[in-house]
C-alpha cells in the first residue's frame, strides 16, 4: 500500500476504479469494535458490579446512572446526518470516529472517580442529598460518554456501508460485530487478572466497623487496584481505534460514487432526511423490532456480575469473566452464522431461530441458580451467546439490507437510535425489576429469575415482529422518497 493510500487526509479520489476490501482490512477494521467491547466490559461489567456490591448503590440507582449513555441516543441520527453532510478535513467518517474515541476514552476514567465520590459518600452519610448529588453527576457524565459513543460508532457503522458492496458485506460484518466479541473475551480475561488481587478479593476487602451492620468496604484499596485498570485499558482501546481506521476511507470508500451526480446526499438536510425515514411504515416496523429484540436481549447486563455475586458468591475477578463466556460464545455465533447458516437460511429465518434458542437459554441461567452451579451457569451463558450471536449476525445483516446507499449515515443512525434506546431502558428496567423482585420474593435467584423471564417473553414478541418486515417495500418506498427529496418536492 502507498503512502498516498494509506493516509488519512488525502480525499478519496473518484477517477479510477476502487479496490475491493481485503479480507485483512475487514480485521483491521474490526479492531474498533474490540475496542467498544472493551469498553463495554468496563462499564457494564466492572463499574456496575462494584457499585450494586461493593458499594450498595441501590440496583435501580446503578442502572440509571450508566443508561444515561444511552439515553442520549438521538443524537446518533444526528451525527450519523452530519458525518452524511459535513466531512471533516475531507472525510465523511474518519474525523468523527476519532474525535469521539478521544472522548469516550477519557470519560470512563472520569466516571469511575465519581463512582468512588458516591461510595465514599454513602459510606459516610447514607442516602443523603449529597450522595443523590453525585449519583446524579454521575449519570451526566454518563451522558457525555453516550454522545462521544454516537459521535463515533455511527459514522463508523456508516463507513461499513460505503467501504463494502453487496458480495461481501455480509462478510464484513460477520468480521466485524464478531471482533466486538473478541473484545469482551479479551477484555474480561485481561481485566479479570488485572483485578484478580489479594486485596481486592475476599474478605480484606472488607472494614469492619463494631457498630455497623452492614459490610464496609474499603474504597482506598479498592482505588489502587481498579483506577489503573481504567487508564490501561481504555489507552489500548484509543490506540486501536487509529489503527483500525487509518487510511481505509481514502481507498475504499464508495461516497462519492454512490451519491449523485447532481445533487450529492450532502445537500439533503436534516428535516429532508428524518422526512426519508418516515417514507415507509417498515421503518418503523424494523425500528420497533430493534427495540424490542435490544431490550430483550440486554436486560441482564446490569444484574448478570450481581447474580454471579450474590447467588453464586463470586468475587469482582470471577464475576467479570463470566463475560468470557458470553463473548466467545458470541464469537462463535456470529462467525459461523455469517458464513454457514445465512446463506442456507436467509437473515430473517435465522435471526427468528437465534432468538427461540436464546429464549430457551435463560431458563438454564434460572437453573443454575436453583442449583448454585456456576459450572452451569457458564454453560448457560455459553449458550446465550452462541444464540445472541445468531441474533446479532442476521439482524445486522438484515439492519444493512435496510439502508439506503444515498443516505447511509441517517438510517444507521436510526437504527443505532432504537438499539441504544433499548439499551438504556434494558438496563434501567433491569435494575429496577431487580428491585421489584428483591421486595416480592425473599429468595435472591427468584428475584433474578423476574429479571430472566420478562427477557425470554420479550424475545418472543420480537420474533413476531420481525414476521412483518418487507425488505422489498422497504427499498422501493425508501427510493423513491429520496427522489423526491432530490427534486425538492417533498413537502
Amino acid at each position: 500500500m502507498t503512502k498516498e493510500n494509506f493516509s488519512p487526509t488525502s480525499p478519496p479520489h473518484s477517477h479510477k476504479p476502487l479496490p475491493k476490501l481485503k479480507l485483512l482490512t475487514m480485521f483491521r477494521l474490526g479492531l474498533f469494535q474490540m475496542g467498544l467491547g472493551i469498553m463495554s466490559l468496563l462499564t457494564l461489567g466492572v463499574l456496575n458490579r462494584i457499585m450494586i456490591d461493593e458499594l450498595t448503590v441501590l440496583p435501580w440507582i446503578a442502572a440509571t446512572a450508566i443508561a444515561m449513555y444511552q439515553f442520549v441516543s438521538p443524537a446518533r441520527v444526528w451525527f450519523g446526518q452530519m458525518s452524511d453532510s459535513k466531512p471533516i478535513k475531507g472525510y465523511h467518517r474518519t474525523g468523527y470516529v476519532w474525535i469521539g474515541t478521544v472522548l469516550f476514552t477519557v470519560l470512563s476514567f472520569i466516571a469511575l472517580q465519581v463512582v468512588w465520590q458516591l461510595g465514599t459518600s454513602i459510606q459516610t452519610t447514607g442516602w443523603s442529598l449529597m450522595s443523590y448529588g453525585w449519583a446524579a453527576f454521575l449519570g451526566f457524565v454518563f451522558a457525555g460518554y453516550g454522545l462521544a459513543l454516537s459521535i463515533s460508532s455511527t459514522p463508523f457503522a456508516a463507513l461499513l456501508v460505503d467501504v463494502s458492496d453487496d458480495d461481501n458485506r455480509s462478510q464484513v460484518v460477520g468480521i466485524v460485530w464478531s471482533m466486538l466479541m473478541v473484545g469482551i473475551v479479551i477484555g474480561a480475561i485481561v481485566s479479570s487478572k488485572l483485578l484478580n488481587t489479594p486485596e481486592i478479593c475476599g474478605e480484606a476487602i472488607l472494614s469492619y466497623d463494631p457498630t455497623a451492620t452492614t459490610k464496609i468496604v474499603n474504597i482506598a484499596t479498592l482505588q489502587a487496584t481498579v483506577n489503573p485498570v481504567f487508564i490501561i485499558m481504555p489507552g489500548i482501546v484509543l490506540a486501536m481505534c487509529f489503527l483500525a481506521t487509518w487510511g481505509v476511507e481514502s481507498r475504499y470508500s464508495r461516497f462519492t460514487m454512490r451519491s449523485r451526480s447532481v445533487q450529492r446526499e450532502d445537500q439533503i438536510t436534516l428535516k429532508n432526511a428524518l422526512e426519508v425515514l418516515t417514507a415507509s411504515r417498515q421503518t418503523g416496523l424494523f425500528f420497533s423490532f430493534i427495540l424490542v429484540l435490544t431490550l430483550s436481549l440486554f436486560m441482564q447486563d446490569a444484574v448478570m456480575e450481581p447474580y454471579g455475586g450474590e447467588v453464586f458468591g463470586m468475587c469482582i475477578a470471577e464475576t467479570t469473566q463470566l463475560n468470557a463466556f458470553f463473548g466467545t460464545g458470541t464469537l462463535f455465533g456470529i462467525a459461523s452464522t455469517g458464513f454457514l447458516v445465512i446463506p442456507r437460511l436467509g437473515k430473517q429465518r435465522t435471526t427468528k431461530i437465534g432468538c427461540l434458542l436464546a429464549s430457551a437459554c435463560f431458563s438454564l441461567i434460572i437453573l443454575a441458580g436453583v442449583m448454585e452451579s456456576p459450572s452451569l451457569l457458564k454453560s448457560g451463558l455459553l449458550f446465550f451467546g452462541l444464540a445472541s450471536g445468531m441474533i446479532t449476525a442476521g439482524a445486522t445483516s438484515l439492519m444493512l439490507d435496510l439502508t439506503v446507499a444515498e443516505t447511509a449515515g441517517t438510517f444507521i443512525g436510526a437504527w443505532g437510535l432504537a438499539q441504544s434506546m433499548a439499551r438504556g431502558i434494558s438496563t434501567v428496567l433491569g435494575g429496577a425489576v431487580l428491585n421489584v423482585g428483591k421486595e416480592i420474593f425473599s429468595i435472591p435467584v427468584l428475584s433474578y429469575g423476574l429479571v430472566f423471564v420478562i427477557q425470554a417473553i420479550g424475545l418472543l414478541v420480537a420474533i413476531w415482529l420481525l414476521g412483518r418486515v418487507d425488505v422489498k417495500e422497504f427499498r422501493d418506498n425508501a427510493k423513491m422518497a429520496i427522489t423526491t427529496v432530490m427534486e425538492g418536492d417533498l413537502d
